[in-house]
């Protein structure tokens, strides 16, 4: 959470830089008889007898005057990782009713800043989500904290596999600002899905958040945009989030094109998620469990693959970060892709951007070349950080930088090399390893070969184990995050790293 920084004056407004006595004029509202309310650098500071405490700016999720009532709602930490909506409410004289007037305008603009107030969301839940816990999860963490922030709320279950797909190919992007997926990552998957299939699908994934509210037994989305996994922070995180462009993977396989917001994985990530769904029990750990499992069984699955590479060297990746790091571009300049023609698409708003390197079934594109990879060990290519709490596979991912981060890892190296290399994705470190293969790519084909069956994960979903191509849309999608264009995640800038 956002605190005062101990070398300013709490006292002083940031946004107008007065004589202090002016600006505490200005930013302070007297309430009570011995109370004040004062617009501090990051923080509402309370001054009560009874009452004195510093609130977060973030955490402010609502103000409003009733009569001569100043009334404040505010997101309350009660325990590690949990907030509950709690209130503050005084009197105020007859004669600073003016004042306060303006004073509560100031605090709602320091509280949202460029995150937009009362926003509409349809909420989907997930009954069998968490356990079947996120039910529960919604009514009791999330739905007051929207509540008290205004948002306005259009709840639906949903019945089966596949019926997020429907609502949101249904769905009025005039109608709503976000669609929240209580639930795992397979909730926004089917959502992304379903705006696409519109008939002005590129409009509505522009116009529509989609965002996670983590009831599910995976929360990455959660993770890398809120920083959380916890319900109601990312309750909070959504009250108070940036519209962020999300780059969208086109995935064709067959006659069938599907979008990915998260991953795919072929060989020992998709195996150890796909084939662990008896262990749900475990938790996150599952995931961990299996590649353990085929690391050290030293698993290969040989396929054909061809890539088109964009940035090819780690330490170019590192530089490709940093650049990005000191650019952060307004939103709307991440929007289209990289070619003139998906430009045009966008203008007119209609259908899905088209795809600039044809098809699966299609020849290859110009330029590139199918290489055998007899001894693939791993084929991961994301674009998020984090895949579990603290299991961070991609660490120079960004939310929009028309790239998706591929690992890739062969099959026959040392069961020695295999454990540290589990150890060192909880470390932050697995980035630096030299058998690691990290490279920045837009697209990319491959063909599985010797296997007649096997898993192919696309955003922790299973698909037909058959060729495919994958490329990437800059900008394509839509979510909220905390910052508006990196994601909350360690990631390769560390002090410290010049190359690998």
């Amino acid at each position: 959470m956002d605190t005062i920084s101990p070398d300013r004056d709490p006292f002083i407004d940031p946004i107008n830089p007065e004589t202090p006595q002016r600006s505490q004029e200005v930013s302070t509202l007297i309430v009570g008889r011995t109370a004040s309310l004062t617009l501090a650098t990051d923080s509402l500071v309370v001054l009560d007898s009874r009452n004195t405490q510093a609130i977060p700016f973030y955490n402010i999720l609502w103000a409003e005057l009733s009569d001569f009532e100043v009334i404040i709602q505010y997101a309350k930490p009660t325990a590690r990782n949990v907030v509950r909506v709690s209130s503050i409410n005084y009197a105020i004289e007859k004669p600073t009713h003016p004042h306060a007037i303006s004073w509560v305008e100031n605090l709602l603009d320091r509280a949202y800043g460029e995150s937009q107030r009362k926003k509409r969301i349809k909420v989907l839940i997930n009954p069998f989500g968490g356990k079947g816990k996120a039910q529960k999860w919604y009514l009791g963490d999330i739905e007051p904290i929207f509540a008290a922030a205004r948002c306005k709320l259009d709840v639906e279950r949903t019945q089966c596999r596949g019926h997020a797909v429907e609502i949101a190919e249904q769905l009025d992007p005039d109608v709503f600002d976000v669609v929240a997926a209580c639930s795992g990552d397979g909730l926004p998957h089917e959502i992304f899905n379903g705006l696409g299939k519109k008939s002005d699908a590129r409009r509505a994934l522009e116009k529509v958040a989609v965002v996670q509210l983590p009831c599910g037994t995976g929360n990455a989305m959660s993770l890398n945009l809120n920083g959380t996994d916890s319900p109601s922070l990312a309750a909070l995180c959504i009250v108070k989030g940036i519209r962020t462009p999300l780059d969208l993977t086109s995935i064709t396989q067959g006659n069938r094109r599907t979008l990915s917001f998260l991953s795919q994985s072929i060989g020992i990530v998709a195996e150890s998620d796909l084939a662990t769904e008896h262990l749900r029990w475990l938790g996150s750990q599952r995931f961990t469990y299996g590649i353990l499992v085929r690391l050290l069984r030293k698993t290969v699955y040989p396929c054909d693959l061809a890539i088109k590479v964009e940035v090819g060297t780690k330490s170019e990746v590192i530089e490709h970060y940093r650049r990005a790091l000191k650019s952060q571009p307004l939103p709307e300049q991440h929007r289209g892709s990289l070619d003139s023609q998906d430009s045009d698409d966008r203008l007119h708003a209609t259908g899905l951007p088209s795809l600039r390197f044809q098809t699966v079934n299609d020849k290859l594109p110009d330029g590139w070349a199918l290489f055998p990879y007899d001894k693939l060990g791993n084929f991961y290519s994301g674009n998020m950080a984090l895949v579990a709490p603290d299991t961070t596979f991609f660490p120079a991912t960004l939310p929009n930088d028309g790239c998706m981060d591929l690992v890739t890892l062969d099959g026959d190296i040392s069961r020695i090399a295999a454990i540290r290399s589990m150890l060192a994705v909880e470390s932050n470190k697995f980035f630096d390893m030299p058998h690691v293969k990290y490279q920045k790519i837009s697209g990319y084909r491959i063909i599985p070969r010797n296997q007649k069956d096997g898993y192919i994960s696309i955003d922790g979903e299973r698909m037909p184990f058959e060729p495919f191509q994958a490329e990437v849309h800059r900008g394509l999608g839509t979510v909220l995050s905390r910052s508006g264009h990196v994601y909350e995640a360690p990631n390769v800038a560390a002090k410290g790293r010049e190359s690998a």
